[in-house]
């Protein structure tokens, strides 16, 4: 069975994609595939999203905005809160389909 993917599209300079295609490209930073996302694999992330400069100190400053319980990673529960955050900081538009 194929992976049905979609070209993400960007509109008013903001990348758009559903929260279900926002998981699936997070998951490619988990490295160590423990279901969670780290500080370091979200600094990856923003650096192939094009995040610039200073990806581990954004990282640190998304993780602890994010973190809701303070564990220190992004895991299944918080990813609405990641996505919330992605909105409002990151260039990226999330829709709820």
């Amino acid at each position: 069975m194929a992976i049905k993917t979609r070209t993400y599209s960007v509109v008013d300079g903001k990348r758009e994609m559903t929260i279900d295609e926002f998981k699936r490209w997070l998951k490619k930073f988990d490295d160590d595939k423990d279901g969670r996302i780290s500080r370091d694999e979200l600094a990856d992330a923003i650096r192939v999203s094009r995040g610039g400069w200073f990806t581990r100190r954004k990282s640190k400053c998304i993780i602890r905005s994010v973190d809701a319980n303070r564990n220190g990673f992004i895991d299944d529960n918080e990813i609405k809160n990641l996505a919330e955050f992605a909105e409002k900081y990151l260039n990226v538009k999330i829709l709820y389909l």
